[in-house]
Order: C-alpha cells, then sequence, then structure tokens
C-alpha cells in the first residue's frame, strides 16, 4: 500500500506546483512590469483572441490603439509577442540591445521555408546563420555582384517597357490598359529568375512579353510563402498543434514550396551535374556561383539542400516589396496628378526623352526615390518585420522583456505613427527631400519607417532592392504617361482587409510619352 501512495503523494505535488505556476506566473510577470497588453487564458495566452479577430495584424494593431501605447505584449501560447510602433524603441531593439534580439523562432513555418534552417534570414542565431550570411553578404549580393549582373537587370527593365508598350501599341493614340500589379510582380520574379537561373521564363512566356502559366504559378507561390511566414499561424506558438494544421497553414505552404522546388530543383540538379562533366567552365549567374564555393579545404562549401534553400529564400526576399510599393506608387499619383507630373519632369530633365533611364542615372532621381520611398512608410507589403527573438532577459523602455519573447516591429505602425508624421495617411513625396538636394536613399536609420530592416539581422540586399524598386519605377513613369481608366474618376486606394495590398489590382491607361524610336529599338 505504501509503495502506491508514495508516487501518488509526488504526482499530486508535481500537479500542484505545476498548477501553481500557471496561475502565479502572470503576476510575477506582471511584477517584472511587461509591456502593456491584453489579458489571456492559462496556457493558451491570447489564442483564442487572435484566432477570433483575423486578420491578426489589424487586431493587434487595434489592441494597442485602444490601450495607447506603442509598446505591448500578448501573450500566444507560451511566447511573449511584443509589437512595437514606436521609432525610439524599434532603434534601442535593434540598435542598443540588437546582439540580444538578433535570433529567429523554432516555428513551424520558418523550419519549412528554409528546409530545416539551412538558409540566412529564417534560420536562429548559430553557425549556420553565420556561413548563409556570409555567403549571402559576400558572394551573392556584394558591390562587385552587383556590378557584375547589371547587364541582367537591364534586360529585363528592357523587357517591361516593351510589355507595357505592347499594350499600348494597337491603339498609341488611345493607349492600353495595363493591370500593374502583374507588370511589377512579373519584372521582379524576371531580374531574380535571370539573376539565378540565366533564363526569363520556366516555360514559354506570352507573345506580349507577359508571365505564361508557369510564371504564374511561380509568383503566386512566392506571395503565398509569404503570407504564411508573416502570418500567425497557430503552429508557430503551440508547436505540438502543428500535426493537426487547424489553420490549415503547414499544408498551404508545404504547397507552395513544392511548387517552386518543381521549378527550381531541374534546374539546380542539371546545373550541377554540367559541372561535375565539365560541360560548364565559367560562371554566369547566382547558381554557378553557389556551386563553385569552396571550403578551406577545397570542399564544397554548400550542400545542394543548402543551395535550394538559400535560392528560394533570395527569391521570396526580392520580388515582394519593390512590386508592391511601386504599384501603390503610382496609384497614389495617378490621383495626384501635380506629384506624376513633377516625377516625371525630374525623369527628363536628367533623362531626356530619347534615350530609356539606365541604372547610372538612378542617383539623380531624388524626386522619384522621395516617391517610392513614401510608398514604402505609408503602404509596406507586411504589417510587422520577421521576428526578432530575445535569447536573453532584457529591459526596453522600462519594461521587462523575457528571454524567448518575439518582437514584431510594426512597418504599418511606425511609417504611420502620428506622433512621428504629419498628416501621416497623406502620400506626401516632399517629406523626404532634403534641404541640402543629398541623395534620398530608401532606407531609414532611425526606423521612423521600415523599408529595409538594419542590425545584424538587417536586410543584406539593399542594393539590389533599391537598384530593382527605382528601376521599375523610373522606367514605368519616364516611358509612359499614366491615368486612371476611362468612366474612372479616381483610383480607389482602399486596403485589402486581409492584407497591406491594395484591394483590386491597379489597372491604369498608359500611353507612350518618348520619342517613337526609342521603343522601335527595343524590338517586338
Amino acid at each position: 500500500m505504501e509503495n502506491k501512495t508514495v508516487p501518488l503523494v509526488i504526482l499530486i505535488a508535481v500537479l500542484l506546483v505545476v498548477i501553481t505556476i500557471i496561475f502565479k506566473w502572470p503576476c510575477y510577470m506582471k511584477r517584472r512590469k511587461l509591456p502593456p497588453g491584453p489579458t489571456g487564458f492559462p496556457i493558451f495566452g491570447c489564442l483564442l483572441q487572435m484566432l477570433l479577430n483575423k486578420p491578426t495584424f489589424r487586431w493587434i494593431h487595434s489592441v494597442m490603439d485602444d490601450m495607447n501605447t506603442e509598446i505591448a505584449c500578448i501573450r500566444l501560447g507560451g511566447v511573449h509577442v511584443i509589437p512595437v510602433t514606436s521609432p525610439e524603441l524599434a532603434q534601442v531593439f535593434l540598435k542598443n540591445h540588437d546582439g540580444t534580439f538578433a535570433s529567429r523562432p523554432d516555428c513551424m513555418s520558418g523550419r519549412l521555408s528554409s528546409y530545416g534552417y539551412l538558409n540566412a534570414v529564417l534560420t536562429p542565431m548559430g553557425d549556420q546563420w553565420k556561413k548563409m550570411r556570409k555567403v549571402l553578404a559576400e558572394n551573392i549580393l556584394s558591390p562587385a555582384k552587383h556590378h557584375q549582373f547589371h547587364d541582367k537587370r537591364m534586360e529585363e527593365a528592357d523587357d517591361l517597357v516593351r510589355y507595357v508598350y505592347n499594350q499600348c501599341k494597337n491603339s498609341l493614340e488611345a493607349g492600353g490598359l495595363v493591370n500593374v500589379r502583374i507588370a511589377a510582380q512579373q519584372y521582379c520574379g524576371n531580374v531574380i529568375r535571370r539573376l539565378i537561373f540565366n533564363k526569363k521564363y520556366f516555360g514559354n512566356g506570352k507573345e506580349d512579353g507577359g508571365p505564361g502559366p508557369e510564371e504564374e504559378e511561380y509568383i503566386a507561390a512566392v506571395f503565398t510563402i509569404l503570407n504564411i511566414v508573416y502570418g500567425f499561424g497557430i503552429a508557430d506558438y503551440i508547436s505540438w498543434l502543428e500535426i493537426f494544421d487547424f489553420d490549415g497553414y503547414k499544408g498551404t505552404l508545404k504547397k507552395a514550396i513544392a511548387s517552386l522546388a518543381k521549378f527550381h530543383d531541374p534546374e539546380i540538379d542539371g546545373r550541377i551535374q554540367m559541372w561535375e562533366k565539365g560541360v560548364k567552365a565559367m560562371e554566369e549567374d547566382i547558381l554557378d556561383v553557389l556551386i563553385n564555393l569552396k571550403d578551406s579545404e577545397g570542399a564544397p562549401l554548400l550542400t545542394i539542400e543548402e543551395i535550394k534553400a538559400l535560392i528560394i529564400e533570395i527569391t521570396v526576399a526580392t520580388v515582394d516589396n519593390p512590386s508592391n510599393a511601386i504599384e501603390w506608387a503610382l496609384a497614389e499619383m495617378i490621383n495626384q496628378p501635380e506629384i506624376l507630373k513633377r516625377a516625371s519632369e525630374e525623369l527628363d530633365i536628367v533623362v531626356g526623352r530619347d534615350r530609356l533611364v539606365q541604372e547610372s542615372d538612378l542617383r539623380y532621381l531624388n524626386y522619384v526615390k522621395a516617391c517610392a520611398r513614401e510608398a514604402f512608410r505609408i503602404h509596406p507589403l507586411s504589417p510587422f518585420n520577421l521576428p526578432h527573438v530575445s535569447i536573453e532577459n532584457a529591459t526596453v523602455g522600462g519594461y521587462f522583456i523575457p528571454k524567448g519573447s518575439r518582437v514584431l516591429l510594426s512597418r504599418h505602425g511606425l511609417g504611420r505613427n502620428p506622433r512621428i508624421w504629419e498628416e501621416p495617411l497623406k502620400f506626401k513625396p516632399e517629406r523626404h527631400l532634403k534641404d541640402d538636394g543629398s541623395d534620398v536613399v530608401l532606407t531609414d536609420s532611425n526606423l521612423r519607417m521600415l523599408s529595409f530592416s538594419i542590425g545584424m539581422r538587417g536586410c543584406a540586399g539593399v542594393l539590389l532592392g533599391s537598384t530593382m524598386t527605382t528601376m521599375l519605377f523610373a522606367r514605368l513613369i519616364h516611358g509612359f504617361t499614366w491615368n486612371a481608366p476611362p468612366d474612372v474618376p479616381n483610383i480607389d486606394l482602399t486596403e485589402s482587409e486581409g492584407d497591406l495590398f491594395l484591394a483590386k489590382p491597379l489597372l491604369a491607361l498608359a500611353k507612350l510619352r518618348l520619342s517613337e524610336h526609342v521603343y522601335q529599338q527595343l524590338g517586338n
């Protein structure tokens, strides 16, 4: 009898301890002065509120507005989520305490998207992250490589103009209706495919230069991955629920990754064989570079899986920001034609109308860049940056931030913060011009807006992303005049409920504005 009683007593004692911790833990954390936030339930925290208030990012911002706070703490499962809309606090996190908050969470979406943490952006701190970050910074996105791949980018800039021209050429006087979202997203997708695989299409494309079904599937998969990674999946906060996939995030993500792999893997596997057989002897693109990287002993630096993971990462990170920002910018400027006129006039002064704008011209286009920067400020692609995970307890702004917390800097909240920005919802590029006429850049080191992240987890592709954004924008507004479609007084600037895209893709009327011979030089 005693033998049975002892284990029972131990079990009861353990249960009492667990129950005590569950109910006392919030009180303990309160004494440590966590940032303000809603009261959650034991174990699950605010997951129920999250599930009942989709999309989650709008609920989080609503909670912060109701509490009149620029930093909050929302417990999801056992994770403290710390959203931040204050530029000053954002700088403390990413500058003063950068090393403390430079890791990433171990979660379902991150693990699947990175092939088990083999890439750079989603991989938690450690040797693998350092290795892949170095590969990106030194071998792929360096200024030298940027210069080397100049001609490939320009080929796609020419193809962008050719594609829009083809939408207009049947009626040069009346112009043609252009789906700007398709044009912008496919330009970005084409650039990165050209840089990685030295090819524009996985299929045959369309006669007018537009995307074929393969490219449409490809871009759709890219944005699906982005939506899940930036989303709030249940399994990302309570890992044992992953097996049930209640919200369908896991299945959707795996399908999108498989879609990219369907196009990537044959290219990668075939290229590796070409190098092994000696069929190929000269590096022409990013894939060649990755295959030929060697370690200190002369062995391949990267495994095949690492190459595949990194290529997915580069692809997903390149397409998103430029295409979304330029669609929004053009929509805003069509509704404010004086802004569009000023940007076009700047291009006429710098470039003229007898040739196309080139990358060498971009540094002189301060007003054009100010328009792009304003679009990044007011219309970010995602409501938050990728989470920064604390590797130890910290105090920020007088608040206790527990180890393991996920800090989310709000792109939406920083860029639209009424304490920082006058008329925050008004598209006003002039606010970014400097009195001394110095160069306008698309980044903001003071984190009053978040176009490209900074710090240890800062974006390694700022140069490429800035160049693509400005070139896409400059080519569109230099090569064509833009107006709302006939019988449409203004572009509808309604924001999608579920994300930060325009609710309806921008459909705009384009007309030629350069000398005819400029377009003819591009061919058909």
